[in-house]
């Protein structure tokens, strides 16, 4: 059974990749700073966080990747990589991970985690065509599994593919670290705007939103 501890009042992002020195922070980082500039706004409690499979635990993250993140106008994570554990994929509301082998590791400690976890560029392609109607009436602590859900009934109909796969830059030139972390602002970004997307007013009936979650 999954874990129950987690705030009902927050939204819990985790980002898995290998070392968690690379492309899962930088993914962290870039979220981390978007919903930053929201909270004036009233976004929701989001607990931003990233892991890795086989991560070189205490690690900073990579130089390289810091300079593409910060490009891109994030931070790094102020804290060194951390291991991937059952109980964190367990908690998380969305999970996305850079490659098919990370998702396929995740959901072997996590089973009962399909409908939450995809690839980064998986999710990102099946927003595109994904049934969002009334998603924005869905309160927003209960935003990402809805979504998550959405995502995973699309997946009928597409396959997994090698292009579901960010590369690894870790070692690699800096133009690499750039490259990569193009391709993940340029996925993630459209995924977070929709969690932040403000509920229309005036407020929906209590009704109504208990019809879009039965639906």
């Amino acid at each position: 059974m999954e874990t129950m501890t987690r705030s009902l009042l927050s939204v819990h992002l985790l980002f898995v990749c290998a070392g968690n020195v690379c492309r899962s922070p930088l993914a962290e980082g870039l979220a981390t700073a978007w919903v930053a500039r929201q909270v004036a706004q009233g976004s929701p409690d989001m607990r931003i966080n990233s892991a890795g499979i086989e991560a070189a635990v205490g690690r900073e993250m990579d130089p390289k990747s810091v300079r593409a993140l910060s490009r891109l106008g994030g931070r790094p994570p102020a804290r060194a990589a951390k291991a991937l554990t059952p109980e964190m994929a367990d908690e998380a509301d969305l999970l996305l991970t850079m490659t098919r082998r990370h998702r396929r590791t995740v959901l072997e400690m996590s089973p009962r985690g399909l409908q939450r976890t995809f690839t980064l560029l998986e999710a990102a392609d099946l927003l595109e065509t994904a049934d969002l109607t009334g998603l924005e009436l869905v309160p927003v602590e209960e935003r990402a599994r809805e979504l998550g859900r959405r995502l995973h009934a699309q997946r009928r109909f597409r396959n997994s593919h090698a292009p579901d796969d960010i590369e690894d830059p870790l070692g690699r030139a800096q133009g690499v670290h750039d490259r990569v972390g193009e391709t993940i602002a340029g996925a993630l970004r459209p995924l977070v705007a929709v969690l932040l997307r403000r509920q229309p007013s005036p407020n929906v009936s209590p009704g109504a939103v208990q019809a879009l979650r039965r639906a």
